[in-house]
């Protein structure tokens, strides 16, 4: 290949490095080599089982034997001990595998680095945007949505609360995205999280097993048949929402600072929250009873919050024929004669955590 060798043919002499031009000269440096590493290295992959003093050219003799013995130490190159009065030999250890790891270190450095950029932006716009007294901003693309929407969360010191409705349309973030990253570190932090949900994310187990684990970690979760629209608010100072909910095209989202509108989706948040049931964790008197008892108290809990006979089934991993055979057991143990009876009878015998508008889960049901 043209330019690879030296004008007498011969590959790699010492007094080439550095020839190949100031573009990848030392590109190793950026994985955190040291210029002579970076040279000896390169050498040592062209010239394996060489002796020290070959490698001796544009750098010294003391220069050459440091890096050379930096190298062995980072397992970037190995010395062949010679037999009694012989020199020490060396040879490059695989690019591929000495190189692999740093390689993938700095990238995921840089990646952080990325999110850390990305956030600071936000910060910055938010900040001028707030300064200038402006009362809505605009954000077009899931990006800058997302990355608005982690740093709020981040930044909030008080109090969350959102809006989840089950939508059927591309989400920029849905709800599982951020919940172990970010929720449970806001909880660490002592900030409340308070949600409402639509009642059909607890008909897929999937979900219904997420709520059930936010709400082991505290947060308070209310379920109610249908909301307006997605919201995010955070220390009642600035809220999220999508400017157009049935947008299914690049999303824009608005972020409402402290005004009028602010107030009433605060005022929206609320209404939904005290007029849905919550959700809770069954108790640890619930735990010591037999797994049958357990199982009932499940399937009246997640009657009385709505769910149907085959939602229910599909959420306790159970029969739909099951679920029904256990609820007229259940009738005709107490004596009820409709289901309404029961989830009467249920209430005032405490099957239901707190008081009777709780929906008891059972985390990993």
């Amino acid at each position: 290949m043209a330019g690879s060798e030296t004008p007498g043919g011969e590959p790699g002499r010492p007094e080439d490095v550095g020839r190949r031009g100031p573009v990848d000269a030392s590109l190793l440096t950026l994985l955190g080599l040291g210029r002579e590493e970076d040279a000896v290295y390169r050498l040592l992959v062209d010239r394996p089982d060489c002796e020290p003093d070959a490698l001796v050219g544009p750098l010294s003799g003391a220069a050459v034997a440091d890096a050379l013995e930096s190298l062995v130490e980072r397992g970037l190159a190995s010395a062949d001990l010679p037999e009694p009065g012989g020199t020490v030999r060396y040879r490059a250890a695989s690019p591929v595998l000495a190189l692999g790891p740093l390689l993938e270190s700095r990238r995921s450095a840089l990646h952080r680095v990325e999110s850390l950029v990305g956030d600071l932006s936000e910060r910055h716009r938010s900040a001028q945007m707030y300064g200038a007294g402006a009362p809505v901003e605009v954000l077009s693309g899931p990006a800058a949505i997302r990355r608005r929407l982690l740093t709020m969360q981040r930044q909030a010191r008080s109090e969350v609360c959102t809006l989840v409705p089950a939508r059927h349309v591309p989400a920029v973030l849905s709800f599982e995205d951020n919940h172990e990253e970010v929720d449970a570190e806001m909880i660490r932090r002592g900030v409340t999280v308070r949600s409402v949900v639509e009642r059909e994310w607890l008909e897929h187990p999937a979900t219904a097993d997420l709520l059930a684990s936010c709400v082991a970690q505290g947060q308070h979760i209310s379920v109610t048949d249908r909301l307006p629209i997605k919201l995010a608010i955070m220390d009642r100072r600035v809220a999220l929402l999508p400017l157009d909910p049935e947008r299914e095209t690049e999303p824009v989202a608005l972020v409402v600072h402290r005004t009028g509108l602010l107030t009433a989706l605060v005022s929206l948040f609320e209404q939904h929250f005290e007029k849905g049931r919550r959700l809770s964790l069954t108790g640890a008197e619930d735990r010591e009873e037999s797994p049958v008892a357990v199982i009932d108290r499940q399937i009246v809990a997640l009657l009385h919050v709505g769910l149907t006979d085959a939602a229910i089934a599909r959420q306790l991993g159970m029969g739909h024929r099951t679920v029904q055979r256990r609820l007229h057991a259940l009738m005709d143990e107490v004596g009820a004669a409709t289901r309404f009876q029961l989830g009467w009878y249920a209430a005032r015998a405490g099957w239901l955590p707190e008081s009777a508008d709780n929906l008891s889960v059972q985390q990993g049901s």
